[in-house]
This record gives C-alpha cells, sequence and structure tokens, in this order.
C-alpha cells in the first residue's frame, strides 16, 4: 500500500499529502500532490470512525492543518524548481 508524502494534525483532524506520478507524453515522469482531509472521532460505541464533515469548533484546526499542507507542498515544490547549484 502507498505511504503517505506527509500528515499534519491537529486534534482529530488530519490533512495527509499524497505524492503521485504520471508519464507524460513525451514519456517522463511528472509528480503532483493531492491533499486528503478527515476528522476522526469515536461513536456512541466508542469505536473509531472518519468523516469529512467538520463541526464549527473544528474549522480553527483545519484551517492550521489545510495550511501546513499547503506551505509543505509549495515549498517543495520551490525546491524542485531551483537550478542546482555548480
Amino acid at each position: 500500500m502507498k505511504q503517505p508524502e506527509k500528515k499534519f494534525r491537529a486534534g482529530g483532524l488530519c490533512a495527509t499529502i499524497w505524492k503521485n506520478e504520471v508519464q507524460t507524453k513525451e514519456g517522463q515522469t511528472a509528480e503532483y500532490r493531492t491533499v486528503s482531509f478527515e476528522r476522526s472521532y469515536k461513536d456512541k460505541d466508542g469505536s473509531w470512525k472518519t468523516t469529512n464533515s467538520l463541526k464549527m469548533n473544528d474549522l480553527p484546526k483545519a484551517a492550521v492543518v489545510l495550511s501546513k499542507a499547503y506551505e509543505f507542498i509549495v515549498l517543495k515544490e520551490q525546491v524542485s524548481a531551483e537550478p542546482a547549484e555548480a
């Protein structure tokens, strides 16, 4: 099973970054990243469940983990776009 590149957590909220590769028409490999987001909670029976729905109080934490995920991706793209030093 494919492993995530990075996870950012705040309480029960988690933004997971996945690195993907695709072959271009030119036969080269190109990378792109996707982000999945979920909230974990215990149901009335005490079993752990996940959802993509948020409560109002989850919104500040969601903003933090999504901002961190965005920052990680942007900085990764910036590093890979920089020319190698001679």
